[in-house]
């Protein structure tokens, strides 16, 4: 497109969208936007209009050339697109608090990403995303899809193993997250700090650390001592400096549902019995921000969205868009087709990992087989991936259930049935497809 980039949103009227609009607006001059179309379904309507209306006052205040188009209609959006992102999230909140609350009454962990919560995320989101490549293929074939959209993982598994796009690159901002961390505890800039994980979304390891192409992992084990890496939606709990040195790699937030299970347990139940899950936090906090975001004197991105959990968003979406716009050959953390990178997991899987873009995507970097400590639980992770992956594909009720029994997080088969029931039953006009 010689005449400016076409952008399209899908989830336009998300709380995240002024961070968005903010990563092109500062990398204009390298990755030339022409139009920015956010898309929403009926029900985020007002949202959409709430949004949209701050990210032309953004542009206006910027002074660049860029129109904003809100929309519902996604399939004229997509036509002739050049990079569609992903941020909705089906069944919206609403769904979410299902997600944490159900499987609490059972004693189980309701997360998001992780366990039933999970599960349940994947088998709602998957299906729109077949559709939406479906859409892509018609309409925009030769489109980067960028996918912000939880569980990235597993839905970047599921465009790999049941479809045949290939322009597909899932992003989290937990690794860049921890990169600054590291960075700070370094005292070094961030751009000198090379990180290569490997491993899987939200159970990625940072495998080697390099300042100057010079070794610094174990400079930064030394550093963090009791560690403080942690997420706005996770809770701060701490792994012990001595774990993170036997590991001999550094775990990411998440990783503390699985290395300190009773601990974010016992903590999630307790919040779950006070009516403080995350999903209640997060609506008040979303109520705030939009708010805010009517006022028809703000033309930024206000601070408090930082308090999302979604911080660095942009970065990591538009630093992805730009890269492979521009050809950049720099090193970012994705999730992508193995292709041989970790030699523990089958090569045509997805996997997140420290990745080399180029116009032609990503090439991630070799890390080899996973360290004996972590290669297990990486392992029985991705099998669960792909059982969910599976029943999608297959509409499959029964491989649906027996994912959540063979997850990590799962202690009972009986429980797990229990929690499963209930969650299909509340989320049914999105699942009704298993059969």
């Amino acid at each position: 497109m010689d005449k400016g980039l076409k952008i399209v949103t899908i989830g336009g009227g998300s709380s995240y969208t002024p961070e968005l609009i903010e990563g092109f607006i500062k990398r204009y001059n390298e990755l030339p936007v022409k139009e920015i179309w956010l898309v929403d379904v009926e029900e985020g309507t007002e949202k959409l209009e709430i949004v949209g209306n701050l990210a032309k006052r953004m542009i206006k205040r910027a002074s660049v050339p860029i129109k904003v188009i809100t929309t519902l209609d996604r399939k004229a959006a997509l036509k002739n697109a050049d990079f569609v992102t992903t941020q909705f999230r089906v069944g919206q909140l609403a769904a979410r608090e299902l997600d944490e609350n159900i499987p609490a009454k059972y004693g189980m962990l309701g997360q998001e990403t992780n366990g039933a919560g999970g599960l349940f995320k994947a088998l709602r989101t998957i299906p729109v995303v077949f559709d939406l490549i479906n859409d892509m293929s018609d309409l925009c074939k030769n489109a980067w899809l960028i996918n912000f959209t939880n569980p990235a993982g597993i839905i970047t598994e599921a465009v790999a193993r049941h479809t045949e796009f290939k322009k597909f690159i899932g992003v989290c901002n937990v690794p860049i997250n921890m990169t600054k961390h590291f960075a700070s505890l370094l005292k070094v800039d961030e751009e000198a700090l090379r990180v290569d994980f490997g491993g899987l979304n939200h159970m990625s390891y940072a495998i080697r650390a390099y300042i100057d192409e010079k070794p610094c992992l174990d400079q930064i084990v030394n550093c963090i001592k009791e560690s403080q890496l942690t997420m706005k939606n996770i809770d701060t709990l701490s792994f012990s400096s001595h774990f993170i040195e036997s590991l001999s790699v550094i775990p990411s937030p998440y990783h503390k549902y699985y290395y300190l299970n009773k601990e974010m347990l016992d903590k999630s139940l307790e919040q779950a019995a006070d009516g403080k899950t995350r999903a209640s936090i997060v609506k008040g906090v979303e109520e705030k921000l939009f708010e805010q975001y009517k006022n028809v004197n703000l033309n930024e991105k206000p601070k408090e969205l930082e308090q999302r959990g979604g911080a660095y968003y942009s970065e990591v979406a538009c630093n992805i868009i730009s890269s492979i716009y521009n050809d950049k050959g720099d090193y970012q953390v994705v999730n992508t087709i193995n292709n041989g990178s970790i030699s523990s997991l089958d090569e045509n899987c997805a996997i997140e990992v420290t990745s080399k873009i180029t116009k032609e995507g990503p090439k991630p970097v070799v890390i080899g087989d996973l360290p004996l400590s972590i290669k297990g639980l990486v392992q029985h992770m991705k099998s669960f991936e792909q059982l969910v992956c599976d029943a999608v594909f297959e509409q499959n009720k029964s491989k649906a259930l027996l994912a959540l029994r063979v997850n990590p997080l799962t202690t009972s088969n009986t429980i797990a049935k229990k929690v499963f029931d209930e969650l299909y039953d509340a989320h049914i006009d999105y699942v009704s497809y298993l059969k």
